[in-house]
C-alpha cells in the first residue's frame, strides 16, 4: 500500500474538513480510511468513525492534560540548564532535580503484565516493530517492507549463488543466474512446505479449493502440501492466486508473482 500523504495535507487549516460524528477530518485522511484502510476488514465506515469519535471524546482531555504537564516539565528543565550555564555538571544534583519535578519517578514494586488478543505476528514472531508517521508515504512503505526480504534478490545479488558457468551477477539481467535463483528458491519451498507428492520445481499452477492449497505438476497431476496447516492464505482469485502465503516454524514465505519473499 502506498500512502501519498504529506504533513501539510493534515495540518493546513484552509482545507475544507469532512464532518463526521462530531469530528473534523482532513479529506485526504478520510479518503484513505474509506477507500483503503477498512477495505476487506468487515468493518463499516459508520462503525469506524463512531468508534474513533468515542476514543477522541474519552482521551482527548487526558491527552491535553499530559501535554501540558510535559510542557511544564520541559520548561523547568530548560531553566535548570540556563541557570547553571558554564558550571561543571553535577550528576547527583541533576538526578535529584529530575526526581523533585516528577520527571524521574521512584522505582515501582515488582509487577507483571499480561496481554490478550495480540496477533501472532506481534506476540510470537521476532521482527522490527516500527512506528512511523502515516503522513509520510516513504516511511510507511519502508516500515512495511522492513519485515520482508526478497529471497530472489538476496540470492541473485550475493555470493549465495556461485558465479560459475557464466552465472555472473554483474551487468544486466543474467538468465543463467536467474535460473539458478529460481531453482534454489524452489528447493527452499520443498524444505519449508513440501508437497504430498512431487516437487515445487515441477509445479505449473497453484490454486485454492475449499481452503486447501492444490498444486498442479508438469505431468498434469494434482497434489497438496504434506502438511496442509502450512498453508496460511492467498491473495487474488482462488483459482489463480496472485500470492500464496506459507508458514514453517513461524517463518512465512510469500510466493507472489513468482517471487519468493521471507518474513
Amino acid at each position: 500500500m502506498h500512502l501519498n500523504l504529506k504533513p501539510a495535507d493534515l495540518q493546513d487549516t484552509r482545507v475544507v474538513r469532512v464532518q463526521t460524528n462530531g469530528l473534523q477530518v482532513a479529506p485526504v485522511l478520510h479518503d484513505l480510511v474509506e477507500r483503503e484502510a477498512i477495505a476487506g476488514t468487515g468493518l463499516s465506515s459508520a462503525t469506524f468513525w463512531e468508534g474513533l469519535a468515542g476514543l477522541v471524546k474519552d482521551f482527548a482531555p487526558r491527552d491535553r492534560e499530559l501535554l501540558s504537564v510535559r510542557d511544564k516539565i520541559q520548561g523547568q528543565i530548560d531553566e535548570y540548564h540556563r541557570t547553571r550555564a558554564g558550571k561543571a555538571f553535577d550528576q547527583a544534583d541533576y538526578e535529584r532535580f529530575l526526581r523533585d519535578i516528577g520527571y524521574v519517578l521512584p522505582e515501582p514494586e515488582e509487577f507483571s503484565v499480561q496481554t490478550v488478543h495480540v496477533d501472532d505476528e506481534i506476540a510470537r514472531i521476532a521482527g522490527p516493530q516500527l512506528v512511523v508517521p502515516v503522513s509520510n508515504a516513504r516511511y510507511a512503505l519502508n516500515a512495511a517492507n522492513a519485515r520482508w526480504g526478497s529471497l530472489y534478490d538476496a540470492l541473485y545479488g550475493t555470493d549465495a549463488i556461485p558465479e560459475d558457468g557464466g552465472a555472473t551477477r554483474s551487468g544486466g539481467y543474467n538468465k543463467a543466474r536467474g535460473a539458478q535463483v529460481v531453482e534454489y528458491a524452489r528447493d527452499v519451498l520443498d524444505e519449508a512446505a513440501p508437497l504430498a507428492g512431487g516437487s515445487h520445481s515441477d509445479a505449473t499452477a497453484y490454486a485454492v479449493q475449499g481452503g486447501t492449497l492444490v498444486v498442479t505438476l508438469r505431468d498434469g497431476t494434482e497434489t497438496g502440501l504434506s502438511d496442509p496447516a502450512r498453508f496460511v492464505g492467498y491473495q487474488g482469485d482462488a483459482a489463480n492466486p496472485s500470492s500464496v502465503l506459507l508458514r514453517h516454524n513461524n517463518l512465512h514465505l510469500d510466493s507472489k508473482h513468482s517471487v519468493c519473499a521471507l518474513l
